[in-house]
């Protein structure tokens, strides 16, 4: 039985919302709970849009987080579809694009991040995709499919994670693949050169082709059709479907105008919040990629766009409005599927955060693991086709203890003891 004293509200459908209301739940919140989404679709994960699903390999029903009988189940209130335009912090309301306002007690706002757009000419043209939700995966996976069939050529900007596994899915369909990017390797900006080489040639082996140190200029179209791609450097590359994946940005537009604080371009951007993921506002919280929190461990804000920072995001959140005692300091997390390579990265290294980069194992062989490292502590590690790890590597960096280089870089000094020795 729902208990109408207390109004809980959640705006964003994504996994961060979704886990956030189940949590609620789980905790004994027996009043009401509302998740306002602006996509007519169910909460789901993203990493199926550019892996699984877009592969064709998993059914679409598999990216949901919950089957859509449970929200009713769980009484949860579902406003799918609407767009929240106004928050009013003083009236504690969120007001729909419908008209329709809604009064809250605690807010999470979990409105995640939209993709940076292209700012040339011709992306008005059929056949210009974006990858940030499921309708977006839907239209490429057809679009990639009919591509396969037809000898079709697909060019993507940008050479980031969301890139490099579109083209992997790509290859998969037989589509010809071309990747323009500004900086000299793949995840230059993440990895660093050192690793970003290894997704140059990986990329290559299995027929794509890359285009560095330039960025799109112009998409021709012709018959308002994708047909070429012209690049600053002035080369053309045939397409007949161009996919911008020039990465994301935060939507902090409702807290923006609501007054509440925002971070530092630098740390990130996105509404600042403390390590209880509580906004400048006490009843206003807020999780996932629109977050950027106060990390105990780096000592700075951090703002994360990774499905595990959503997956345990909004628990955390949801527990922090509810009164309970919650320092959030989950370290960084995300895995990517590429052909035959699959990886897990932990932790955070910016480019000049760190002097080295430690490798243990066999590049050559992609079974190995990079430890990205400063003053011999490690702040980021990096398991290629090595598994079960995650613990170790986390663990040595949790620890932020002095590491042998030597015996870090040694196969056959276990993982597990550098670990322990760093409890």
């Amino acid at each position: 039985m729902v208990d109408a004293d207390q109004t809980f509200v959640i705006v964003g459908g994504g996994l961060a919302g979704a886990k956030a209301a189940e949590t609620l739940r789980s905790e004994g919140f027996a009043g009401r709970v509302i998740l306002i989404g602006d996509e007519r679709d169910h909460p789901y994960e993203r990493p199926p849009l550019s892996k699984g699903y877009l592969a064709g390999k998993d059914e679409r029903s598999s990216v949901f987080v919950h089957d859509a009988a449970w929200y009713a189940d769980h009484d949860v209130e579902l406003h799918l579809g609407q767009t929240v335009t106004h928050l009013d912090r003083a009236a504690k309301t969120v007001t729909l694009g419908d008209g329709t306002a809604i009064r809250y007690d605690k807010l999470l706002l979990a409105t995640g991040a939209e993709p940076r757009r292209l700012d040339i000419p011709g992306t008005d043209l059929a056949g210009v995709y974006h990858l940030r939700r499921l309708a977006h995966a839907d239209l490429l996976r057809g679009t990639l499919a009919n591509l396969g069939r037809e000898n079709g050529r697909l060019v993507i900007a940008g050479a980031g994670w969301i890139g490099l596994e579109v083209a992997a899915a790509a290859r998969g369909y037989g589509v010809e693949v071309t990747i323009v990017e500004p900086q000299p390797t793949p995840l230059h900006s993440v990895l660093g050169p050192e690793i970003g080489s290894l997704f140059t040639d990986l990329h290559r082996e299995h027929g794509v082709t890359f285009h560095f140190g330039t960025t799109l200029s112009e998409i021709i179209g012709r018959d308002g059709m994708v047909f070429s791609t012209t690049t600053a450097d002035g080369d053309e590359h045939p397409a007949h479907a161009v996919l911008a994946a020039i990465g994301a940005a935060p939507r902090t537009a409702l807290a923006e105008a609501a007054g509440l604080a925002l971070a530092d371009r630098s740390e990130g951007g996105g509404i600042a919040v403390d390590t209880a993921l509580r906004t400048s506002d006490p009843d206003i919280h807020a999780a996932g990629d629109v977050a950027c929190a106060e990390h105990p461990l780096r000592g700075r804000r951090l703002r994360v766009e990774h499905w595990a920072n959503a997956l345990n995001g909004g628990p955390a959140a949801a527990r922090a409005m509810l009164g309970q005692d919650i320092t959030y300091e989950r370290i960084p997390y995300f895995f990517s599927d590429q052909y035959d390579l699959g990886m897990e990265y932990s932790g955070y290294a910016a480019p000049g955060d760190y002097d080295q980069v430690i490798i243990r194992g066999d590049m050559s062989k992609r079974e190995f693991i990079a430890f990205w490292v400063k003053d011999d502590r490690v702040l980021a590690g990096m398991n290629v086709n090595v598994w079960d790890v995650t613990g170790h590597i986390q663990k040595l960096i949790r620890s932020r203890a002095r590491i042998d280089p030597e015996r870090l870089a040694d196969p056959d000094t276990p993982l597990a003891s550098l670990a322990e020795g760093a409890v």
